[in-house]
């Protein structure tokens, strides 16, 4: 038996958006969502796909996300913005909060937008590719609960608070890097385990403390370790500083005590978007971005560069003609949860 099925691109979409439209989502938010849900899926990164839809259906069922959020700014300046997204759902506010920073970007030559109150957004690199796609640099982050291990501590300290670059790459789709602070994403690690893989050394530990290749275990003990050590730790910390303490909204470890369920409801959200033309002209730019990807394709004989981001937009036009792929355990789950497939 296959340990996956495909689905057409456009049919996923139609289950997620109409299983939120059935927990009385609203049309025009239910659209958003689904299509950046799917999407994550559609590139190959199945860890923050549909297999999240449980956990959103549910907190909205019990009051922990609201479906029809009143999305407010709270404070602004020209440049600025402080978002209340409601706890609605992450997806479709974090689209929006972007879209505030490229709006003020396109005025200022800079637009930033700093939104609170938003449940989980799925995948960082999302939001900084709508940017890049803007003729922006696009860069977000967020808090979460703590999931990953720091300074040394027995328990997770901090989140793993992801990072996503995004950068216009002319007539090509967007150089996008999205990385946690941790050494994997959890999601990550869960892939591995649905996949049957052993995970690469120093992803985390096991409930001794002790260095494991096994994923069930890091999933288990919770013991996600940071990359670079206290790199990946310092950075983690500097994303809560500028997300949940600028914000002056709940920190990690605060979100943590109100919501263990990684639908991370009242989390803060920061989205930077520097338009390209205040700064240079954009084929200029787009003359700087080519001469280093030659340089660096051609730097050495039989070097295999990949650009971050590339292997989604290779993923994308293959799941495209042949369906996205969903893996059998993922598919369980979802009829656990009474969303259908077919």
């Amino acid at each position: 038996m296959t340990d996956e099925i495909r689905i057409p691109f456009a049919a996923l979409v139609a289950i997620i958006r109409n299983t939120l439209t059935n927990l009385g989502v609203p049309g025009s938010i239910a659209e958003v969502e689904a299509q950046i849900m799917a999407e994550a899926d559609l590139l190959g990164v199945p860890s923050h796909g549909i297999r999240m839809l449980p956990g959103l259906a549910l907190g909205i069922r019990e009051g922990r996300a609201n479906p029809k959020p009143h999305v407010t700014v709270r404070r602004e300046r020209a440049a600025t913005c402080l978002l209340d997204g409601d706890n609605g759902p992450g997806r479709y506010v974090s689209a929006q909060a972007m879209q505030h920073a490229i709006e003020r970007a396109k005025q200022f030559g800079v637009g930033i937008c700093l939104a609170t109150r938003v449940t989980h957004w799925g995948r960082a690199h999302a939001y900084a590719d709508r940017a890049a796609r803007a003729g922006c640099v696009g860069i977000c982050t967020t808090n979460a609960i703590p999931n990953m291990l720091a300074y040394g501590s027995a328990q997770p300290l901090l989140g793993n608070n992801p990072l996503a670059i995004g950068v216009p790459n002319d007539d090509h789709d967007p150089i996008v890097l999205d990385m946690a602070m941790s050494q994997a994403a959890v999601g990550k690690v869960g892939t591995f385990l649905r996949e049957g893989k052993s995970v690469p050394a120093g992803w985390g530990l096991d409930a001794n403390g002790a260095p494991t290749s096994d994923p069930a275990a890091i999933l288990s003990s919770g013991k996600v370790l940071p990359l670079g050590d206290h790199k990946g730790a310092g950075l983690a910390l500097m994303m809560e500083l500028l997300t949940g303490a600028l914000a002056g909204a709940w920190l990690s470890f605060e979100i943590g005590e109100r919501d263990h369920t990684g639908l991370d409801p009242d989390t803060s959200k920061f989205f930077l978007a520097l338009d390209v033309a205040a700064f240079t002209e954009p084929a200029r730019f787009a003359q700087r971005v080519a001469a280093l990807r030659a340089f660096l394709r051609n730097a050495e004989p039989g070097l295999g560069i990949t650009f971050p981001g590339e292997r989604g937009w290779e993923a994308r036009e293959k799941n495209l003609r042949a369906g996205v792929p969903l893996h059998r355990d993922i598919v369980a789950q979802l009829e656990a949860a009474g969303i259908r497939l077919n």
